[in-house]
């Protein structure tokens, strides 16, 4: 039962699921068709693990996620084949040498460059990728003479696989974070308009209601907004936007939204009953004794 409500809850985590098996079952058939196996080979085992790590729930993430893949295999595939042959020139002594040296400077090379903000937020899957391929590419070419197969093999069938699941994700019932990342922006201003006019009547009517805590989810929305931005990026121009979405303009709206609901926060601490009889019990000091800067000012 508890299965089904969350399915309900959100029908669009049961097409997604449908989508997946979709995505699969197609870059399978690699396997089943002989002639399309010739091609490929067990190199074709790739298409399949590139859907699987590559299709996410909405289209800015698949799209993102698939081009990272892609671009980077194509890479750091022609930087191993070089690799490969500068190394295969020196002495068969010097050759494994060569190759260590370059997999270590590229290795770490790229790493580093993963930590700068702006590379970790929208190509750190991509760098990830790079390194993987590189390493694989240069170091198995030591032993193996097809280097150039190998690696046309396992560009190809990455191809397939990320074309695939964006293919899927976007023709069947996409789900676009540029939508939610606008839904999410209207939500938190709804929440702090809902609480202001809650504070309003509670304030006239003075009758200790227990206003709602929905303004505090706005406090914690910046993650989520920074996140969307980023995948939303990725995405086709779409929507009444097109291809200029401000999406920029919608994180200064969410960082605007979160200052307010600083100060709104501050604001409902004034209903709290426990603040209020403190407030009474300094006025009350206030008039009963006389205040440290006039006794000072006495003396």
């Amino acid at each position: 039962m508890r299965v089904k409500e969350f399915g309900e809850e959100d029908p669009r985590r049961v097409i997604h699921s449908f989508k997946v098996g979709l995505a699969l079952t197609m870059v399978s058939l690699f396997y089943y068709f002989k002639p399309l196996y010739d091609g490929f080979g067990v190199n074709a085992i790739w298409a399949v693990l590139t859907v699987v790590v590559v299709f996410e729930f909405s289209v800015g993430a698949t799209l993102g996620k698939g081009l990272n893949r892609m671009v980077a295999t194509f890479v750091a595939g022609g930087f191993g084949i070089g690799a490969h042959h500068l190394a295969s020139l020196s002495r068969p002594t010097g050759e494994p040498i060569l190759i260590a040296a370059f997999v270590f400077i590229i290795a770490a090379v790229v790493t580093f460059t993963r930590f700068f903000p702006k590379v970790k937020a929208r190509y750190d899957y991509g760098f990830n990728i790079f390194i993987l391929t590189f390493s694989l590419v240069s170091v198995s070419g030591y032993r193996d003479s097809q280097v150039w197969t190998m690696a046309h093999e396992r560009l190809s069938t990455i191809l397939v696989g990320s074309s695939t699941a964006v293919i899927v994700c976007v023709v069947v019932y996409p789900v676009w974070i540029g939508e939610e990342l606008h839904n999410l922006v209207v939500t938190n201003i709804e929440n702090l308009g809902e609480f202001l006019v809650g504070f309003g009547d509670a304030e006239s009517n003075n009758n200790g209601k227990t206003l709602g805590e929905d303004h505090k989810s706005v406090l914690a929305s910046k993650s989520n907004e920074e996140n969307m931005a980023n995948l939303a990026r990725w995405e086709p121009g779409h929507g009444r936007f097109r291809l200029q979405h401000p999406w920029k303009q919608y994180l200064k709206i969410g960082t605007l939204a979160r200052e307010c609901a600083y100060k709104v926060d501050a604001l409902s601490s004034y209903l709290n009953p426990h603040v209020q009889v403190t407030i009474l019990i300094l006025k009350w000091l206030q008039s009963t004794n006389p205040s440290p800067i006039s006794l000072l000012a006495r003396d």
